[in-house]
């Protein structure tokens, strides 16, 4: 996506986010991701994520509401962003109806406009490098706790329409210790940008999934 095409972007309304998570993190790949920042614009494609659900032993939600993850039960479409390992932030977008508790990780955007800010927020001219992995993503967009329950659509932070990819993968999630069988991540095959190579089982995904177990 060019910056001209961006420009003519649509925001992508709360209803795409009150919808099963699963589906959520499927139709987000090709989004664009967008920063409106005091010193410019910081935009780029998603290309990876994965998804975490309330009865998920993995999700931050799976034992009812606390200080720390309130913005998940919260209305849909709202940036979850958390401190982990004492290092980096992650962002995620909050999916489902109100009072659910889930959301989609974002793992890995595809630079496409402010790459001069996003070097100097890394500390890397390495292009590959800037935003393949979650805490890079908000390193590289200067994303902090102080982003933590903005509103995804509107404001200096959004994510806008996009092309979908015409095939996506769906593998294993990375970096958790329980629910590490679930095939809940997805991202753009051949794309440099991702994360990292599959550790688990891939398998072509082009057919919505539905998450039956959603309790919202």
């Amino acid at each position: 996506m060019n910056t001209n095409v961006l420009l003519s972007a649509q925001t992508l309304p709360r209803e795409f986010y009150s919808r099963d998570t699963l589906r959520v993190a499927r139709e987000l790949l090709g989004k664009t991701l967008v920063h409106d920042t005091e010193r410019g614009r910081i935009a780029g494609m998603i290309v990876e994520t994965e998804a975490y659900t309330s009865n998920d032993p993995a999700c931050h939600a799976c034992s009812g509401i606390t200080p720390r993850n309130a913005v998940m039960f919260g209305e849909p479409g709202h940036a979850y962003v958390y401190f982990t390992y004492g290092m980096y932030f992650c962002f995620n977008a909050v999916t489902a109806p109100q009072g659910t508790g889930e959301a989609v990780l974002v793992r890995a955007v595809e630079p496409l406009e402010g790459i001069d800010l996003m070097i100097e927020n890394r500390g890397t001219e390495v292009e590959t490098n800037l935003t393949s992995g979650p805490g890079k993503l908000c390193m590289a967009f200067g994303l902090k706790r102080d982003h933590n329950g903005l509103d995804l659509t509107a404001g200096s932070l959004t994510i806008m329409n996009g092309e979908r990819p015409s095939e996506i993968a769906e593998t294993t999630r990375i970096g958790i210790r329980v629910g590490a069988d679930l095939p809940w991540r997805f991202y753009i095959p051949n794309n440099p940008h991702v994360s990292r190579k599959p550790a688990g089982k891939t398998r072509p995904s082009i057919r919505p999934v539905i998450h039956r177990g959603h309790s919202g």
